[in-house]
């Protein structure tokens, strides 16, 4: 790195983006820290991060499909109210109503935030049919995979591109680092392929699998 003058991005200080729920408001934990899934739309990560700009702080929301890293909702906003990770969630929904696997089979995974513990987001889920889940031992662990994609949406874009001048700068970034993502982005989990080919290479396999059945 040094001999092609790379050097590794340094993270700033954490802002504090979660409050606790009480515990007797809080679902179990259906993950235990494996966030691999079998097919789309089993198993949904959610967590929020936020943005420093002029204006203020800009809070971001991500929910991710596990099995293919493909960030399926989000919202910019600028306080940290439930509607925000909600927002998120009903883009998420809307996002996948077209795929071919339903949300029966759905574990939703956040951390301990009241905002996904909020009456109006788990009500939500359950209109759909997924299920809540809730890291158990309230650390970053517990949500792995959504802190890592919180991590690179920094190192990627916020870091880079800044300083940020008002939370709409950075919500029409998020957008177009969010479609690089899914679209472009190569995933060394996913062999090096963006979520989006990941996704197609399924169904593909799938419907050649009905066929010969």
């Amino acid at each position: 790195m040094r001999q092609l003058g790379i050097r590794g991005v340094v993270r700033g200080a954490k802002r504090r983006t979660t409050t606790p729920a009480e515990p007797d408001q809080r679902p179990a934990d259906l993950v235990n820290r494996d966030f691999t899934a079998p097919a789309p739309n089993r198993l949904w990560v959610a967590d929020l991060t936020y943005v420093a700009t002029w204006a203020g702080f800009a809070y971001v929301a991500f929910v991710i499909d596990a099995f293919s890293r493909m960030i399926v909702g989000w919202r910019v906003a600028t306080t940290l109210r439930a509607t925000l990770a909600l927002d998120a969630l009903e883009m998420a929904i809307w996002a996948r109503q077209d795929a071919d696997a339903g949300l029966d089979d759905l574990v939703h995974h956040s951390d301990r935030g009241v905002q996904y513990l909020g009456v109006r987001y788990t009500q939500r889920l359950a209109d759909e049919g997924a299920v809540a889940s809730v890291g158990s031992k309230g650390d970053s662990y517990d949500n792995a995979l959504a802190e890592a994609v919180n991590s690179l949406y920094k190192a990627e874009l916020i870091g880079p591109r800044g300083p940020w001048r008002t939370a709409e700068q950075v919500e029409l970034a998020t957008l177009a680092w969010v479609q690089w993502w899914n679209q472009r982005r190569l995933h060394g989990a996913l062999d090096h392929i963006p979520p989006a080919e990941h996704e197609a290479l399924y169904y593909r396999q799938l419907e050649q699998s009905k066929e010969v059945a």
